[in-house]
């Protein structure tokens, strides 16, 4: 064989070599379904919110996590095709709002797809998929918290309550899988900023959140909390 024959051989082992690390997916262990309390993330947010927030959690995102070491992100620099969420857009404002400018809900979308949604293939296959899934998952499959701590009569009134009524109620919804709480203090006041519901790297089953704030973490959690 010629050396044009082995430069030839050569170039195409590198291309295939390239073509399957380009096509591989990114790795992740499971996945966060994190949702925000609106009046806490207006409250801890520095500028204040445009509009009134609800006394609800709604969607922060659907996030691929790994066990150990970061969290993949930006996985793609393709944004969101908002003619193609045309359909769903209206579910997504009331589950899914920028609650920091509801003017611009694309935008936070379209952050949260390109950020975290990006790296979730498979189950995950592309920006509408994504967003269809968390519709889903908030809606058809019931995983709304408010819906869930409602159900178990533990209301928003921003009075002390203990946390663990509100991880029992969740844990009663998941299958007794332990959630992944979110707070934050300011002016000696702490609140519950959000709850993240785990799964599988699949989204078929409930698992125990990894990773929870530890000790001397600025988002650790009281025993009792403002909610």
């Amino acid at each position: 064989m010629g050396i044009t024959g082995m430069i030839h051989i050569v170039t195409m082992v590198f291309s295939l070599i390239v073509l399957i690390l380009s096509s591989s997916t990114v790795g992740y262990d499971y996945f966060q379904f994190t949702q925000q309390y609106q009046p806490a993330v207006c409250y801890f947010n520095p500028t204040p919110c445009k509009d009134p927030p609800d006394k609800l959690f709604t969607v922060h995102g659907l996030w691929p996590s790994n066990l150990n070491g970061p969290h993949p992100e930006n996985c793609t620099n393709a944004t969101v095709n908002s003619q193609r969420i045309t359909n769903i857009q209206a579910q997504l404002k009331i589950i899914w709002p920028n609650v920091l400018d509801r003017t611009n809900h694309v935008g936070f979308w379209n952050k949260q797809w390109i950020k975290h949604g990006s790296c979730g293939n498979p189950p995950i296959m592309n920006d509408t998929h994504y967003f269809q899934t968390v519709i889903n998952m908030y809606i058809t499959q019931k995983q709304n918290v408010s819906g869930i701590l409602s159900k178990a009569k533990i209301e928003p009134v921003g009075g002390k309550r203990p946390l663990v009524d509100i991880e029992n109620a969740i844990r009663k919804s998941i299958n007794n899988k332990k959630p992944k709480f979110k707070c934050q203090m300011k002016n000696k006041v702490t609140k519950l900023v959000e709850i993240s519901l785990c799964s599988d790297g699949s989204l078929t089953q409930f698992i125990n959140c990894p990773r929870p704030f530890l000790p001397g973490s600025p988002y650790l959690c009281p025993s009792d909390i403002e909610y």
